[in-house]
């Protein structure tokens, strides 16, 4: 009978890197940001603390710039927050989480109370899994750090995940949202959903599309279109409008060009692309002026060239009566 031995390779000194960081975002990250976050994971519950910028970069043959472009680029992705301060103090950056949610003791001392353990218990029963510790670490830092009421931290999780968001880097990323826009309610926060969601929807109905959630590429669309480009829905739906009787189907690319162009323009309301379109229209008619002018032209030279071909003879004159008299005496 063959013998099994199992041994057991788990360390106590392990670092735990979660299976969502690999598969979306390792593949997109430049090496080295994924040496510096490896780095930061790894010393996060050492004895030493989070390492400084200066270390970082002494640890990892790295300049202090090249670091601090890491960080930002990971901040971005929502994966961690920190914040520069001198050599002598505590942690240059903290992953997962916001700069006082990191530590153990955090979680264990809010897990203490009852409404916290009542916001865990309710996300676990939303995301239908058991908390992970990166999934605390953000709630820790909602409920802490920004301030966010349990309530307002329970719509957040019911928000995202009705919209097929379960991931807590997403959440996270909502989150931050919220508390730059002030947010602190559940009654604000579902008007700035409701504001969106009717946006979203405005888009759909003008492309003829119904009875489907727009998809995440296409939310993306309409966002820039109302957050960084700053138009209304009647320039968003006007450029909807032109796209489907130009190509006579939806294409969010298409809309994009004719909004981006319109941006880089100045163009800002419908009284501008009123205005625009009438230039357009003038500089049109101006051209195709200019070009049967100098179709005009061009006839005028060939028919005067034509004309040239038969003055090159002399001309010459006849006695019709003589030629009459001849012809009659024939």
């Amino acid at each position: 009978m063959t013998k099994l031995t199992l041994t057991n390779h788990v360390q106590t000194n392990t670092t735990v890197l979660e299976n969502e960081f690999i598969d979306e975002h390792m593949a997109k990250a430049n090496g080295e940001y994924v040496k510096v976050y490896l780095f930061l994971l790894r010393h996060l519950k050492g004895p030493g603390g989070i390492p400084t910028i200066s270390q970082i970069a002494d640890a990892l043959d790295d300049t202090e710039k090249d670091v601090i472009r890491a960080l930002n680029y990971w901040k971005n992705q929502g994966l961690l927050d920190y914040e520069i301060r001198t050599e002598s103090e505590v942690p240059a950056a903290v992953p997962s989480a916001g700069p006082s949610a990191s530590d153990v003791s955090d979680i264990e001392r809010f897990r203490s109370r009852k409404e916290f353990r009542e916001i865990l218990h309710v996300t676990e029963q939303y995301l239908q899994k058991t908390l992970s510790h990166t999934e605390m670490d953000a709630i820790t830092y909602f409920y802490e750090s920004l301030g966010m009421s349990a309530d307002l931290i329970e719509y957040l999780i019911e928000y995202c995940v009705e919209n097929n968001h379960k991931s807590i880097h997403y959440i996270r990323k909502v989150a931050l949202s919220w508390h730059e826009q002030n947010i602190t309610t559940v009654a604000q926060a579902k008007c700035n959903t409701v504001f969106y969601n009717k946006n979203y929807y405005t888009v759909l109905n003008a492309y003829g599309i119904k009875g489907r959630a727009p998809a995440s590429s296409e939310i993306s669309f309409i966002k820039r279109w109302y957050e960084e480009y700053g138009f209304s829905s009647a320039v968003v739906i006007e450029a909807v409008n032109r796209t489907m009787d130009t190509i006579h189907q939806p294409s969010f690319d298409y809309t994009e060009s004719i909004l981006k162009r319109w941006f880089d323009k100045g163009i800002h309301n419908l009284e501008d692309i009123a205005a625009a379109d009438s230039d357009y229209l003038k500089a049109k008619e101006q051209r195709a002026a200019c070009r049967e002018n100098a179709k005009a032209q061009k006839n005028t030279a060939a028919g005067r060239k034509t004309n040239n071909k038969f003055n090159n003879f002399d001309s010459r004159s006849y006695d019709m009566d003589d030629l009459e008299r001849r012809l009659l005496q024939q």
